[in-house]
């Protein structure tokens, strides 16, 4: 069970931020949050909510277990959305 990150994409909301600035700004070397975001390195508790705290929010909208992902569910604020599927397995409006 591996986990699923959104890194890349709060840190080009957050400005483009790069990498290295997240490093910096977390005390970990710019290769970690490369590791960290390519899936080949799981963050420590301790980093996973310096991160969080950078982009001011919780370790759930960044971080999620690939096994807990579930297609007819849609992950929004850290909650569990029900979402309607179609017989093709495809959302239903979107």
């Amino acid at each position: 069970m591996a986990l699923a990150n959104a890194i890349r994409r709060y840190r080009f909301h957050r400005g483009e931020m790069t990498q290295k600035e997240l490093a910096e700004l977390i005390g970990v070397s710019r290769q970690t949050i490369m590791a960290i975001e390519g899936n080949k390195y799981p963050p420590s508790l301790e980093v996973a909510f310096r991160i969080a705290h950078v982009f001011c929010t919780s370790i759930e909208d960044i971080f999620v277990y690939e096994h807990d992902y579930d297609p007819e569910h849609e992950y929004k604020d850290g909650l569990v959305v029900e979402v309607s599927l179609d017989e093709d397995g495809h959302d239903g409006g979107q």
